[in-house]
């Protein structure tokens, strides 16, 4: 099947420095990193678009709100060419901007200002992008140096706060131990049927996804079984527009900590995000928001290296991705 961009569209906006080579882009540090962190609590509440993305009120220099979307996926911010050009924001040079798909150079920007509830940060270096026009910037992991993101699905809130203890609670959350990669936080503690895997928070991206030799895995397990190894075709975009296609697959058991998850629809496409984290030739899988939306609260805590996931009292049915 071929799904309409309302269905399958996907974020995952990687930002890095035009000046290194592909594979360490997402190392560098942001120019602005280098200022005092702001940190203030920050509680907002969200909406969500059209492809159920997180959804937040922004300010920038002192105008707005405007609408961000929560991309953890991104280790830049960045703001939508349209908006750039409305509120006059000072040039930057270019700098690169990886998605899934490839790698673009684009115009860099000035933010004298941006705010996020109570939270604001000065000085940021950002991208314009030429972004749809119901979206006007993406939040990326930048505002998060050390500290902890609440995403609350079923309170609709986004908070940024303070790195704290979490404790597990047998059918009610689950603590699980992760990793920082360039920026993002990966979770360790997984594997699909007894095998380790890698898998990464992306709510920038409405579908999860894997890589090649995760499919891998699928396959030879269905053949040991004798299960079917059919597959459905999905066509999608990034948040930039670009196009690209995948096999609808579904992961028979995968674990997160303690979280045992059965018969997970994902999305295979051996993309470049994938290499582009050092991850091509390992098991991986990106958690998108039809996985994500599926808990009460999700919370990545980059002090303590951790992703915390409150389980849903009552399971909120998972729409057919046709539908």
């Amino acid at each position: 099947m071929f799904l309409s961009r309302r269905h399958a569209a996907a974020g995952l906006l990687a930002l890095g420095g035009a000046a290194l080579p592909l594979t360490r882009a997402l190392a560098q540090p942001t120019p602005d990193a280098a200022g005092a962190v702001d940190e203030t609590p920050a509680r907002v509440d969200t909406g969500r678009d059209a492809f159920e993305h997180m959804m937040a009120p922004v300010t920038i220099n002192g105008q707005g709100p405007f609408q961000f979307l929560m991309d953890t996926g991104a280790n830049v911010s960045c703001v939508s060419r349209d908006l750039a050009q409305r509120l006059m924001l000072a040039a930057l040079p270019p700098r690169r901007v990886h998605t899934v798909v490839g790698v673009r150079e684009r115009p860099g920007v000035l933010i004298d200002t941006l705010k996020v509830g109570d939270r604001s940060r000065r000085g940021v270096h950002a991208t314009a992008l030429a972004l749809d026009k119901n979206l006007d910037g993406v939040l990326g992991v930048d505002w998060l140096d050390g500290q902890r993101l609440e995403m609350g699905f079923k309170a609709k809130s986004l908070a940024i706060t303070r790195s704290k203890i979490d404790v597990a609670k047998e059918g009610a959350v689950a603590v699980v131990p992760a990793r920082r990669r360039y920026g993002q936080l990966t979770i360790v503690d997984a594997d699909l049927g007894g095998k380790r895997i890698n898998a990464m928070i992306d709510s920038g991206s409405q579908l999860t996804i894997c890589n090649y030799a995760l499919r891998a895995m699928v396959s030879a397990a269905n053949r040991r079984s004798g299960a079917s190894d059919a597959y459905s075709r999905v066509g999608m975009e990034t948040l930039l527009g670009e196009s690209f296609s995948g096999e609808l697959i579904y992961l028979p058991f995968m674990r997160l900590g303690g979280l045992q998850l059965g018969n997970v629809p994902v999305v295979y496409s051996d993309m470049h995000v994938f290499e582009l984290w050092g991850l091509k030739d390992k098991p991986a899988v990106i958690l998108g928001m039809d996985l994500l939306t599926q808990f009460d609260t999700v919370a990545l805590d980059f002090g303590r290296s951790q992703v915390r996931f409150d389980l849903a009292q009552t399971p909120t049915p998972r729409a057919p991705l046709g539908a």
